[in-house]
């Protein structure tokens, strides 16, 4: 198992740390394009919620970032100092009545580029599982 860990501020503009992050993790363990295009929706989304939603833009608070790399799969890990929230209660951004509405679309996005996703600590951990073959 190799592990990469960063963190951020929770600053809007540090999204492009996050993109060369994964573009390094891309080169460093072959990443096919198949699945790189949905990590990089994905996992820029995630952290964009732990920034926005989570930490609320304070930079003073931190988003932090892992990559564990195994033989058949690759896992993201984010976790913000936020409150947390209720993943089980979000609106259905594809019902009629939420498309005007903003919220709940990064975790539907989530869940369907990703082939696993894991909410723990009150929603403050999530954990983005892409399998690699």
């Amino acid at each position: 198992m190799k592990s990469i860990k960063i963190s951020i501020p929770s600053l809007i503009e540090n999204i492009t740390i996050v993109e060369s992050f994964i573009d390094n993790a891309r080169e460093k363990f072959q990443i096919n394009d198949d699945i790189y295009g949905n990590i990089m929706i994905s996992v820029t989304e995630c952290v964009n919620n732990a920034i926005v939603h989570g930490n609320k833009i304070d930079k003073n608070r931190l988003v932090k970032l892992e990559l564990i790399f195994l033989d058949d799969q690759i896992k993201f890990i984010i976790e913000d100092e936020g409150d947390g929230f209720d993943h089980n209660h979000l609106n259905d951004p594809t019902s009629l009545e939420n498309l005007e509405k903003s919220g709940g679309r990064g975790v539907f996005i989530m869940k369907h580029l990703c082939d696993e996703v894991e909410f723990e600590n009150e929603g403050r951990k999530i954990t983005l599982t892409f399998y690699m073959n």
